[in-house]
């Protein structure tokens, strides 16, 4: 493959076999045929019925529609058709594939944006004719001829450029629009940010003119790169989404074994085969909870809403949990922490530093603003008014920095009208412009690259009065540069002279008759001072970066941008601070509290802790993975470091978010775990590519949604702690009734009622339960931690042979009690027949057994809330779960005491003196939960 940087711009048409006078529209047609159109190749769409397909695919749902089937063909086969148990079960299943097609993220967009940005137009020589064509149409070996504003629509050699910039921050992460040089010829392995004698695609033209032969188009483009990374790379699974699936398959096989278990105790105690096959698939109905899957889709979607009224939209919803278990946010610099905006942060004179408002800073930015091309614009009245630039970054920072003193460039331009410049020139790094002054004299301004505004200037400006440049003056001078540049600001020196207005200079320059050399005219200067400027991290990134430290997230900047610059920004937000740990997963400065406020005591970074482009170039993947915890600033990398950089991270375990707006951030967003894209300055590229927009482009609005995700990730826990308790406590009630001879307790209905209804409201509700006030002071949840840690497994197993004994109770009392007044004497007499009987016929002891299960599961909701007393969080600061509670008892009691409800239900009316005693059973999970709480804060 050609390295067209490192070869001249006549080798590279003979290469491509071309001319300056266009290829011929005959040439054009072939090559087209070879190479294909100047577009992006789109990835196919996977069809609306596979994805509805795809939902079923989850180890609990296989075995849940395994259960209907069997439930279906084998009363089928008994000659007892029964739709009711197999419909509910599909109807659920049903309803959560329907959710998830409608909750998933939209078909790819990404190549679609990637299409979009591609310029609509060029400006092409062809038959020795320059003529307009559709970018599309563009081969390799085209000559495109490009202008200020002017898209560049594919990767092209720079044939002639004057004074030629292109902007192209969305590639390459640089922070201000790049210099172009056609004349340049490069070494052969210099990074794509670096090569000036050639264009990318997708580049914005923001000063000067020139011509370019086409390199590359279409797939072949560095965005075409990009486009094949985003094609090939698949997102990985979130933390959320492969505990859930091993969740599932754990259930799943619990569900089976169960099955067997039950269905083998059952034949060795000479029960009907068929009775026990179906009160099998019954147990395995309440072994899984089927609701659980709809449950956290719920769950994360009151999530997502809470999440969009705080800025931050996400696209895919398993994504919403993963920055609650992020342990490293790699931000992209411009744009994401810093403002995309240069601004002017100092200004000197050979005094030393000034005060804008000052005379001398005054001085400064009205001379900057005049020798500048730059249009101010305003718009609005009074207090609505908006101030913008429209021009070269640089230059739109100093006169909007003269503008806030009261300087506008527009009346200045009157007041002191232009009447001759010289264009900036890349080799002579400066620019001059002549105005005339209402005294009738003339003033020449320069400004430009220090070092050489300094070797031209004789005088210096002081206090009002020209001093001549002595030794001692010009060593104060360059230590005034380079302390400006040691805070990684660019820097630019104004100088000017002054003309009588009888000028004979100034008359040839007038009458067009100059034949002499015009940079003499940039000779005998006197240096006004020195202007700083640089993109400034936004205000609230400092403390956002302090609060994700405290969190135990590491935050790592990367960025296209130059290491001195990286690094200044990093080491003022804090990124960089001597107090940097090779511990990347939790930084040292998790301690506490008092350590992160020290850390605003920032030292200059080590140089472990910033590694460039090419550095990284050089070294294996594997070595990366191994040196990757010691830096936190990775400067002049490419987008394919970008993907080897969080690859890297992953590979030592840690959890990624990549934040960025750039097209060269794409890979990266959608290799991350969960990738942050910014919503106003971000291109179509990166919010497609991403899990997450960040609407007001804040990097701040990070942090509330870590804790929205951690708040989130702690509520499906204690979701899935309260469905599992309660499902466990289903399975004992029927094990261990059939184990010890007695009749089926509950049936598959009243089973799946008890799941569906009575376990899904209050788990939804438990749900949308404020995040602790601590929850940022807390580690990051390890994505190799299982959703059983700490203990959960015990306390759930404890907790449902508490809800399982109290629904056995309920069930023994009410057939030994009860029951002897409901069943037919003839059929009490037979203990046989009473079991017979008492798994078609409604009676007391099961209906009990069926209203402890169902109320026990409602007031244990409450127990799920905190591991601290009901009487300290409130039982009212969570109303939705109280609500939950009142139409889930509501809905039980109308069950049992409506005839039609309960003859489907297959139970009958209680007397007040057994609701008594249910309600005595259910209300004992709080009294035990309790009990355990108190016990173990003691």
């Amino acid at each position: 493959m050609t390295s067209w940087h490192s070869i001249t711009k006549e080798e590279a048409l003979r290469e491509l076999d071309s001319a300056l006078t266009g290829l011929s529209k005959k040439e054009a047609a072939k090559r087209q045929k070879k190479y294909g159109f100047n577009v992006l190749e789109a990835k196919k769409k996977t069809p609306l019925f596979l994805r509805f397909i795809s939902q079923f695919k989850d180890f609990m749902i296989l075995t849940l529609i395994f259960a209907a089937l069997v439930s279906f063909f084998v009363s089928f086969l008994h000659g007892e058709l029964d739709l009711v148990e197999p419909a509910i079960i599909l109807s659920i299943i049903t309803l959560n594939a329907v959710l998830g097609v409608l909750q998933e993220s939209k078909a790819e967009k990404s190549l679609e944006a990637l299409q979009k940005m591609s310029a609509p137009s060029a400006l092409v020589m062809r038959d020795n004719l320059l003529e307009s064509i559709d970018a599309k149409e563009l081969v390799p070996g085209d000559i495109i001829y490009l202008e200020t504003g002017h898209f560049v629509p594919a990767d092209a050699r720079l044939l002639t450029s004057v004074n030629l910039k292109i902007d192209e921050a969305s590639l390459t992460g640089e922070s201000h629009p790049i210099e172009k040089d056609a004349e340049a010829i490069l070494k052969d392995n210099i990074l794509p940010a670096e090569r000036i004698n050639m264009i990318v695609a997708t580049g914005i033209v923001t000063y000067g003119r020139g011509t370019a032969v086409v390199t590359a188009t279409g797939m072949h483009t560095e965005v075409g790169h990009i486009a094949r990374m985003i094609m090939d790379d698949e997102t990985p699974m979130t933390p959320l989404q492969k505990r859930l699936a091993a969740t599932g398959k754990a259930l799943g096989i619990a569900a089976l074994i169960i099955c067997v278990i039950i269905f083998l105790v059952g034949i060795l105690k000479n029960r009907p085969i068929f009775e026990m096959f179906m009160t099998s698939v019954s147990l395995a109905v309440a072994a899984i909870p089927e609701g659980l899957p709809a449950i956290v889709t719920i769950m994360l979607s009151l999530g997502v809403q809470r999440m969009a009224k705080k800025n931050a939209v996400i696209r895919k919803l398993p994504a919403v949990e993963t920055l609650g278990s992020a342990t490293v946010i790699c931000s992209d610099k411009t744009g994401t922490l810093t403002q995309n905006k240069m601004t002017v942060t100092e200004i000197c004179s050979c005094k030393g530093k000034e005060e804008p408002e000052g005379n001398t800073g005054k001085f400064l930015l009205t001379l900057s603003s005049l020798c500048n091309d730059a249009i101010l614009q305003i718009t609005g009245k009074s207090k609505h008014q908006k101030v913008s630039a429209t021009g070269e970054p640089t230059e739109n920072a100093l006169i909007l920095a003269a503008f806030q003193i009261g300087l506008n460039k527009s009346q200045l331009d009157l007041q002191f009208p232009r009447i001759y410049e010289i264009p900036f020139d890349s080799s002579r790094k400066q620019m001059t412009t002549i105005h005339k002054l209402p005294n009738g004299g003339y003033r020449q301004i320069t400004k430009g690259a220090f070092d050489i505004l300094l070797s031209e200037c004789t005088n210096a400006y002081r206090g009002g009065k020209e001093t001549p440049i002595t030794h001692v003056l010009r060593e104060q001078l360059t230590r005034l540069n380079e302390s400006m540049t040691a805070k990684a600001l660019r820097v630019i020196a104004v100088a000017y002279k002054d003309y009588p207005a009888e000028s004979s200079y100034i008359s040839r320059l007038k009458n067009k008759t100059l034949k002499d050399g015009i940079n003499d005219a940039e000779q005998g200067l006197t240096m006004a001072g020195l202007i700083g400027m640089i993109d400034p991290p936004r205000p609230e990134v400092k403390d956002a970066v302090l609060t994700c430290q405290m969190a135990g997230i590491t935050p790592v900047m990367i960025t296209g941008d130059h290491v001195s610059t990286a690094c200044a920004i990093a080491k003022e937000l804090g990124i960089l601070t001597k107090d940097n740990s090779n511990d990347l997963s939790y930084s040292s400065l998790r301690a506490a509290e008092i350590d992160l406020k020290a850390s605003a005591r920032y030292t200059s970074p080590s140089s472990n802790q910033a590694m460039t482009g090419a550095e990284l170039s050089q070294i294996s993947q594997e070595d990366l993975v191994e040196r990757i915890k010691n830096y936190r600033v990775f400067a002049r990398v490419s987008p394919e470091h970008k993907v080897r950089i969080v690859k890297a991270l992953q590979a030592r375990g840690e959890v990624v978010a990549m934040t960025g707006d750039g097209v060269n951030d794409a890979p990266a967003l959608k290799a991350a775990d969960i990738g942050c894209a910014m919503g106003i300055s971000g291109t179509d590229v990166a919010k497609n590519a991403a899990d997450m927009i960040l609407t007001d482009d804040n990097f701040a609005t990070i942090v509330a949604a870590v804790k929205e995700g951690r708040g989130i990730y702690d509520n499906i826990k204690k979701a899935v702690h309260f469905l599992l308790s309660c499902n466990i406590g289903e399975i004992l009630t029927i094990f261990v009734a059939i184990l010890f001879g007695l009749p089926s307790p509950l049936l598959a209905v009243q089973l799946l009622w008890v799941n569906l209804v009575t376990d899904s409201l209050p788990a939804i509700s438990l749900g949308v339960d404020p995040p602790d006030k601590d929850i940022m002071k807390k580690k990051p949840l390890p994505p190799d931690k299982g959703m059983f840690a700490d203990g959960l497994t015990f306390k759930i197993i404890t907790e449902g042979i508490l809800i399982g004994s109290l629904a056995l109770l309920a069930f023994i009392i009410g057939i030994r009690f009860f029951d002897n007044n409901t069943l037919p004497s003839d059929v009490i007499r037979d203990s046989k027949t009473v079991e017979l009987a008492a798994l078609s016929t409604p009676y007391v002891g099961r209906t009990m057994a069926f209203a402890v299960l169902s109320l026990s599961q409602l007031f244990h909701s409450f127990n799920m809330r905190s591991e601290h007393s009901i009487t300290k969080i409130g039982l009212f600061s969570n109303i939705k779960l109280v609500l939950s509670f009142l139409v889930c008892s509501f809905l039980q009691v109308i069950v049992i005491s409506v005839k039609p409800l309960a003859n489907i239900f297959k139970v009958v009316p209680l007397t007040p003196a057994q609701w008594s005693i249910v309600l005595v059973l259910s209300f004992l999970p709080i009294v035990v939960v309790e009990l355990q709480k108190t016990s173990r804060k003691k």
